[in-house]
């Protein structure tokens, strides 16, 4: 089980490292407005409203998610009176705030998660904490931008293991996969077959589309930011509210995130 939660603590910060990596503008597609990623990414970090997200594999519901801002829990200590200030969210910087639980394959217990993500003024991460714990183990991501590298601690039955990767060995999968399982005595972390799910020179690879478009949520079509890449041979979409609120999430694997109000008739 310890190698599969490594996986996927692994394989969750490559995807967020690689969302963090947007800056650039996009092409139209069909009949939708396309618009620049960077809006998209202002109106996330400063959503007002949390989005809480049901977690499915193949139709199958596994857990479920909370996505909010520290703007979001700024705004929520006013009252219905007061107006927020010009500054929320921009003098200190931007945080954003992911949180769950979900029963994946043949665990018999659910794996936690809770990551925080943190920006400056102009947007720009400085620093990751990621965090995915069982009952009896549990993997800890932490980087900052200034370092340029990642601190992985492993923790299995009382047995720690703690490995230090620079951005650039999180290049190559399979090298990156032998640092962290070192001579930590932990069985499984070895036979990962990482280099077929994680190609060498990805980490940086993804390119981002983002259009205006509109979708069915229930029986209404709705505006949304529609964001879509390709990764690890799939493709990847998260639609967004004009708001800034996670809607849905489309990941490899048949596993889907979205708000309770999608799948209503």
């Amino acid at each position: 089980m310890t190698s599969r939660l490594a996986f996927l603590a692994i394989a969750a910060f490559w995807l967020t490292m690689n969302g963090l990596l947007w800056r650039s503008e996009f092409g139209v597609r069909g009949g939708d407005t396309p618009v620049p990623a960077e809006l998209v990414w202002q109106k996330i970090l400063t959503a007002p409203d949390a989005s809480s997200l049901s977690v499915f594999q193949n139709g199958e519901r596994m857990g479920y998610c909370e996505f909010s801002t520290a703007v979001g829990q700024q705004m929520a200590t006013l009252d219905d009176a007061s107006l927020p200030p010009d500054s929320f969210g921009v003098s200190a910087g931007y945080q954003v705030h992911l949180a769950g639980n979900i029963s994946f394959g043949d665990f018999t217990n659910r794996l936690k998660f809770d990551g925080r993500i943190y920006f400056n003024s102009h947007r720009q991460w400085r620093e990751c904490n990621l965090k995915i714990s069982a009952r009896l183990a549990s993997v800890e991501i932490h980087s900052q931008a200034t370092n340029q590298s990642v601190r992985i601690k492993i923790s299995n039955e009382g047995e720690m293991v703690e490995r230090e990767l620079t951005f650039d060995e999180l290049q190559n999968p399979e090298a990156m996969l032998r640092t962290i399982a070192g001579n930590s005595g932990i069985p499984g972390l070895g036979l990962l077959d990482l280099p077929q799910l994680l190609p060498a020179g990805s980490f940086t690879g993804l390119r981002w589309e983002a259009r205006r478009t509109r979708v069915k949520i229930g029986t209404e079509a709705v505006p949304v930011y529609q964001l879509e890449t390709g990764a690890l041979g799939y493709t990847v979409t998260v639609d967004v509210s004009t708001l800034g609120e996670i809607l849905r999430v489309q990941l490899p694997g048949g596993i889907r995130a979205h708000i309770d109000e999608w799948s209503r008739p």
